[in-house]
């Protein structure tokens, strides 16, 4: 298994206390097993990012420990190999290995069926005929108890009987279940006799056309961690009224190996939802682009986006394991890319919203090569060499005929800093004879300045970036905002569901971007701050050489940071 570089300071929570507290114990003869067990129908999620950090960091904690990537391939209808290779691809990518424990809950088929079979034969098993709404209807409510279905009774022959008639194909979708006998009356709605097997005349990725029965999540997911000797069946809060069921299963076969499930608080995100099936709308319903769209909280759209495995592990790691659910700020999730970028990301400049500015007095037809450091915080990642020339791009919000008060970037007769470069003054604003919009900047320069500093002592407020035009190359740049436009997305009125939030801006486009000439062999994925904007990454997709597109990962603005320092201030 691929140990990512963490930190050497053990952790600790109630799960890691359990575990502990079981090696003490003697308890699993010391062993530890973990296991992620995707259902194969969609996409990985940052929310699966914690679950995939829990799992495995705990085996990589404990020595001899172990990890199980396990795919829950048990509904044929939604699942297929896309879905399984992205999983894996997206594992490795955050850090992990199963190494050469990667198993399927179809390797099982033929042991739960036969478990399933020994349920029937014990009695605490039978083929019910009711249909799915029948079921429901007879299943009770949380202040009501359920009923009997009229078939609990059958005789053991007639349940097996019908069973393997069910497994030979005889019967009709949704015509007959198979359904542990338990209590109809209990007050956990889990354990009202729940579906073991269902009928399902669907091909599957592996098995092809073998089954046309296949067991429930409940019914395979407990004895699949048991033939696979797991330790600690670690899974989120909503499976924690699923636990006596999982125990009940184990204990009515007498199971070598009996799991401990416990249960943590699923990720909540704010202005996100975190739920394989709404992500499947967007998908579908073209709100996105796919799977891997940038605003996408899938770990294949956070890549593609730039967000890297050390600042989502990082994230996974501040947020840490709780008993109880919370909405964690996506405040939070910036700030861990903003840290772990802010060491690794070379500097260069790029102008979003180009302004033309003319040096008058600056030669012609001289170009000069400055020296612009690539990173501050890492001066190993050494130095570039950048042109400038008479003709430069600044941005457009860096000028102003008019400034407001605490504007110190250019204005008419002001001076400003060209980083890495001179002082320059502007003398006259070039507008458009039929808009009046600024189109044009003529300033004069200090040669005095060079490097962007003044021999005699003066100085300037503003610093802006820049790029020379003769040089600059042209590039896509694309602003992502967040997707909905409500912290939580499920917050509508008059009926609507969450799309109704969707953000119509989530997206922005920006086109005829200049950006310095050195980006022109800039590597798909590869990573940059812009001066003054934010973290960008090629886009993996749609860039191509000599036509760039970057995505923006995220603005350079840490509002957490902020949020941070006033809970230290108030505490």
């Amino acid at each position: 298994m691929k140990t990512p570089s963490t930190d050497s300071t053990p952790h600790s929570d109630f799960i890691r206390d359990i575990i502990r507290e079981d090696l003490r114990a003697g308890k699993n003869d010391g062993r530890v097993v973990t296991r992620f067990p995707p259902e194969p129908n969609g996409y990985l999620h940052i929310g699966h990012a914690k679950s995939i950090c829990i799992n495995f960091g705990i085996a990589l904690e404990n020595e001899g420990g172990i990890c199980h990537l396990r795919f829950d391939d048990t509904n044929p209808s939604k699942e297929n190999i896309e879905y399984i290779e992205s999983i894996k691809s997206d594992i490795r990518w955050l850090g992990f290995d199963w190494g050469r424990h990667l198993y399927y809950a179809s390797d099982y088929f033929e042991k739960l069926y036969e478990y399933a079979v020994q349920l029937v034969k014990d009695g605490k098993a039978y083929v019910c005929s009711l249909s799915t709404e029948e079921i429901r209807e007879y299943r009770g409510t949380l202040t009501e108890s359920g009923k009997d279905s009229p078939y609990r009774t059958r005789s053991v022959e007639e349940n097996l009987d019908l069973f393997e008639r069910m497994r030979a194909g005889e019967f009709e979708d949704g015509s007959h279940v198979l359904r542990a006998k338990i209590d109809m009356a209990s007050p956990n709605l889990n354990m009202r006799d729940p579906v073991l097997y269902r009928i399902r005349h669907e091909s599957h990725h592996r098995t092809l056309d073998k089954w046309c029965i296949y067991p429930t999540y409940d019914f395979a997911h407990c004895l699949s961690d048991s033939i696979e000797g797991i330790t600690h069946s670690i899974c989120t809060l909503e499976f924690e009224n699923n636990r006596p069921l999982y125990d009940w299963i184990l204990d009515q076969l007498n199971v070598d190996c009996h799991p401990q499930q416990i249960e943590f608080a699923r990720l909540n995100l704010s202005y996100t939802v975190l739920s394989k099936r709404k992500l499947l709308e967007l998908v579908e319903g073209g709100y996105v682009t796919g799977w891997d769209d940038p605003r996408m909280p899938t770990i294949s759209g956070l890549c593609r986006r730039g967000y890297t495995p050390e600042a989502i592990r990082d994230f996974c790691e501040h947020i840490g394991v709780a008993k109880s659910n919370s909405v964690v700020d996506i405040v939070l999730l910036e700030h861990c890319i903003r840290e772990d970028l802010n060491l690794r990301a070379p500097r260069v400049m790029a102008v979003l919203h180009p302004l033309r500015v003319i040096i008058d007095n600056y030669p012609e037809d001289q170009v000069e090569e400055l020296d612009a450091q690539n990173n501050p915080e890492d001066p190993s990642m050494g130095t570039r060499r950048v042109p400038f020339s008479r003709i430069v791009y600044i941005e457009q919000d860096d000028f102003r005929e008019d400034p407001p008060k605490k504007f110190f970037r250019l204005a008419p007769a002001r001076e400003v800093r060209l980083k890495h470069a001179y002082y320059i003054k502007c003398v006259r604003v070039v507008k458009d004879e039929g808009t009046g919009k600024v189109i044009e900047l003529r300033c004069r320069y200090d040669p005095a300045t060079r490097g962007g500093w003044s021999s005699d002592g003066r100085k300037v407020k503003g610093t802006l970036h820049w790029v020379s035009a003769a040089h600059a190359l042209e590039a896509e740049v694309r602003l992502y905002h967040h997707l909905f436009t409500k912290a939580n997305p499920y917050d509508v009125k008059d009926g609507s569901d969450f799309k109704a939030n969707i953000n119509p801006n989530s997206l922005e486009k920006l086109t005829s971007c200049q950006v310095e000439p050195s980006l022109v062999d800039a590597k798909s994925g590869s990573i940059y701050q812009f001066l003054r904007q934010g973290y960008f990454c090629v886009d993996s997709v749609d860039s191509r050489h000599g036509t760039p597109v970057f995505n923006r990962i995220v603005p350079l603005r840490d509002s957490w940071a902020k949020i941070e320092k006033a809970q230290k201030k108030n505490s």
